[in-house]
């Protein structure tokens, strides 16, 4: 999708806010450990890169990504920095995930097996850095017992173009105030960790919940991502000892202003009907930036003023009501603070019926991200 910058339209990106995010949670860290920035979904829909730059100043050491291309985006940019790929990778790729010194993630024997198989093919003097993952409950992707385990492991052990370089799980509940179910992932991931004779650089299991809610528990790696963005994982279900600082504002301005009288319809569908003489505002965003249809009657910033939006929402624009009439060009918030007031991504989740992540990740790239330091 091309990205609109001749239009009012965007996301600003406080890049110092993620650095702050970051440094404060590298600060809680003990011993040796580390925290790798998870930059996946162009990291969450603010800008990889961007992302990346911040949270090296605030201390991170390395990134998690989801897929090969977001791992060779990094390389591209520049970062040295180790990379893991957090999900399934395909090994018909290794060639690729050597040459840019990518860690992968393996679940199961058979993928272990096809990755050998390929580096039998490939003449290389690197090793493949590789992170076993445990399935311990979240029923995704993981090893379901010891027994594989410790034949992964004596595999590895054995290749000399293979690396144990860490191995990991991830839990389903560590953002609920009910932490039985996180308790029994742990021990879970503590009964495999027992089985074996040995451990690899890099144990992990803590996630931003779990940084955040359930610290100084077993292993050497943090995965900080959500909290790095400033947004609370659990949505609000359980409060934060420190706040985080929001990274993401969605801001926009006024295209048109009319008065319209008593009886007038307002877009697709005559959806709405002016009860009486009104001021409608337009807005130039819509659901081909991630502004979802399903917004239809949420309330949006004009100089501190909620004003309501009024009639379905396009492809392109929106309409607004507005207390009085406002300037061509006056800013629009949808997420952030104007006029002393703040419309937060979690309230915009709310409304939806889902959680800020999907929120972050759905504004589209026909959104401009402008970043402040």
């Amino acid at each position: 999708m091309i990205t609109s910058y001749h239009r009012p339209t965007k996301a600003v990106i406080d890049t110092a806010a993620i650095t702050t995010n970051v440094a404060s949670a590298v600060k809680k860290l003990t011993g040796t450990s580390e925290l790798f920035a998870v930059v996946k979904a162009d990291g969450y829909g603010h800008g990889a890169h961007a992302v990346a730059h911040a949270a090296i100043a605030g201390g991170a050491t390395g990134f998690c990504v989801a897929t090969i291309d977001e791992g060779i985006d990094l390389r591209q940019a520049g970062f040295t920095q180790p990379i893991l790929i957090l999900g399934v990778t395909d090994a018909r790729y290794t060639k690729i995930i050597l040459e840019y010194d990518l860690s992968i993630t393996i679940a199961t024997l058979a993928d272990l097996a096809k990755f050998e198989r390929e580096l039998a093919t490939i003449v290389t003097s690197g090793k493949l850095k590789i992170h076993l993952k445990i399935d311990t409950g979240m029923g995704r992707i993981g090893f379901l017992n010891t027994a594989d385990l410790q034949m992964a492991v004596e595999k590895i052990s054995t290749r000399v173009n293979m690396e144990w370089e860490g191995i990991f799980t991830h839990f389903a509940k560590a953002d609920t105030e009910d932490d039985t179910y996180w308790l029994e992932q742990r021990d879970i991931f503590n009964a495999f960790l027992a089985s074996l004779a040995e451990l690899p650089r890099y144990i992990h299991i803590n996630n931003s919940a779990t940084t955040l809610w359930h610290p100084n528990q077993i292993g050497n790696l943090v995965r900080y991502g959500v909290a790095m963005y400033g947004l609370n994982p659990s949505g609000g279900e359980l409060a934060l000892e420190e706040k985080l600082q929001p990274a993401f504002e969605l801001v926009s301005e006024l295209v048109q202003v009319k008065r319209v009288p008593a009886g007038t319809h307002i877009s697709y569908g005559a959806t709405y009907t002016s009860q009486q003489a009104e001021w409608i505002g337009t807005v130039p965003i819509g659901y081909a930036d991630g502004w979802l249809r399903k917004m239809q009657g949420f309330a949006l910033l004009v100089e501190g003023s909620y004003c309501e939006i009024v009639g379905r929402i396009c492809m392109d624009q929106l309409m607004i009501r507005l207390p009085q009439e406002f300037s061509v060009g006056t800013k629009v918030t949808l997420i952030g603070k104007n006029g002393g007031e703040t419309i937060t991504m979690q309230e915009v989740a709310d409304y939806l019926g889902t959680i800020h992540y999907e929120v972050a990740c759905t504004i589209s790239d026909r959104v401009p991200r402008e970043y402040r330091k």
